[in-house]
């Protein structure tokens, strides 16, 4: 026997709720729940929904990530094509792909789009719950929009949502935004921060002194309790902002204020990319330990320029997929039911056309049928296609008996009511009745 194979460490299946797992991972249908949540706020919004490669040329996240980032440094999946000698990356992240292709197609030549997409992202790090290998990542951009009320929308529309999640803002997540301003104001900052970590530099750990000079606002983030009152006595973005930037990020508080939305300006939030200007938020939860951000974003209106393209504004979000859903199952929120409507039980000598017709009659008229099909010891017994009813969650069995059929009918028992009721229903009329076994 040839050995077995596992994936990749760090890569997960997602698999289906019947499948028996050890671990926590969402299953296939909390996963479908969350798309169909996904597309319903989006399309209130008006966005619009794009596919970009999972791989892309690594000259990509290098000029847009930044050299000295932690994914371009220490975490992308790099390697070169054995067939014509092409740097490549699996993408770290969406945006720099997303302003890619709209750059090579022109896209906002008849103005602004608002955008999104869904999918695997790759990072080399430590696998840990919450964060993987390949994880999934719902991303969202309003690209040629330069306006406050846009990174607004996007906050409002992250709260939509939670909202149509079972979230709720102030108890499970809540919001923290700050302003970077913009380059030259950064730069100000960058050289106050450098001068006040260097006259400190006794107390700085490996990793802030490494930083100091190529990204000193990642010194920021660090979570080092023996660093935080060096953080803590640092020199203030918003010290450094100027009447423009403060204007701008006026604006933005006072639509949230307007819709009531709480939050909290954290002067120490800063984003991991390097082409994030003016706004920034974060949604995050206490629920989850220190993988506590659940969706991130901000404002960047320097990276369609940088990546080549005529210089247009641009505000976006994203959203971790899997830690998301490990929130929603950490907090036991309700969740649709994807059981089925109704199993068919097939006696072995039913009429498998007659059978098949109905069911697809009522699978036409919305309701969901899971059909008893034979395995490799045949169809079984009436016994356990019933044990297999119960245990696929439908509320209804459909028993396609010898005598029913020979009357032209079906019975229909109730599974989960505690009465077992049945009654029988006309096959021919099938569509007349299938209301009545819809959750």
């Amino acid at each position: 026997m040839a050995d077995k194979l596992s994936a990749v460490k760090g890569m997960n299946d997602i698999l289906p709720a019947s499948v028996p797992r050890t671990d926590k991972l969402p299953d296939s249908a909390l996963w479908q729940w969350f798309e169909s949540a996904v597309r319903t706020v989006l399309a209130r919004y008006g966005y619009q929904y794009l596919l970009t490669p999972i791989v892309e040329p690594t000259a990509l996240f290098v000029r847009g990530l930044g050299e000295v980032t932690d994914i371009v440094e220490k975490e992308m999946y790099s390697f070169v094509d054995a067939m014509n000698g092409d740097r490549l990356t699996l993408r770290p992240e969406a945006t720099a792909g997303i302003v890619r292709a709209m750059i090579e197609h022109n896209a906002l030549y008849n103005g602004p789009l608002r955008i999104w997409t869904l999918g695997p992202m790759f990072r080399h790090e430590r696998p840990q719950k919450g964060r993987y290998r390949q994880f999934h990542q719902l991303d969202v951009e309003a690209l040629g929009y330069a306006g406050p009320d846009v990174d607004a929308e996007m906050i409002l529309m992250a709260r939509s949502l939670w909202r149509e999640l079972g979230l709720v803002e102030g108890r499970h997540v809540r919001l923290e935004i700050n302003s970077l301003g913009q380059p030259d104001e950064r730069r100000a900052h960058r050289d106050a921060l450098v001068r006040h970590f260097e006259q400190n530099a006794a107390t700085l750990d490996a990793d802030a002194q490494r930083r100091l000079h190529s990204n000193p606002l990642r010194i920021l983030d660090s979570k080092n309790p023996a660093m935080q009152a060096l953080i803590e006595d640092a020199p203030r973005l918003m010290d450094f902002l100027g009447e423009a930037s403060k204007a701008h990020f006026d604006a933005v508080r006072a639509t949230l204020d307007a819709v009531g939305l709480e939050y909290r300006v954290n002067t120490r939030l800063v984003r991991g990319m390097d082409y994030y200007n003016l706004t920034v938020f974060e949604w995050v939860t206490d629920q989850l330990g220190s993988q506590g951000t659940v969706c991130g974003g901000g404002r960047y209106d320097g990276l369609i320029g940088q990546l080549g393209g005529k210089p247009a504004p641009a505000v976006g979000f994203g959203l971790g997929i899997e830690r998301l859903l490990l929130l929603i199952q950490e907090l036991g929120l309700p969740v649709p039911d994807a059981s089925p409507d109704a199993y068919a039980v097939v006696p072995a000598d039913a009429p498998l056309p007659k059978v098949i017709a109905t069911v697809e009659a009522l699978r036409a008229a919305g309701v969901r049928v899971l059909q008893h099909a034979a395995g490799p010891d045949g169809l079984g017994s009436l016994k356990s296609q019933f044990k297999k009813a119960d245990a696929s969650g439908a509320r209804y069995a459909l028993v396609f008996g010898g005598d029913e059929l020979a009357a032209g009918d079906v019975t229909v028992k109730a599974l989960r009511d505690g009465s077992g009721a049945q009654q029988r229903r006309p096959l021919a009329d099938a569509a007349a009745w299938a209301q009545t076994l819809k959750s």
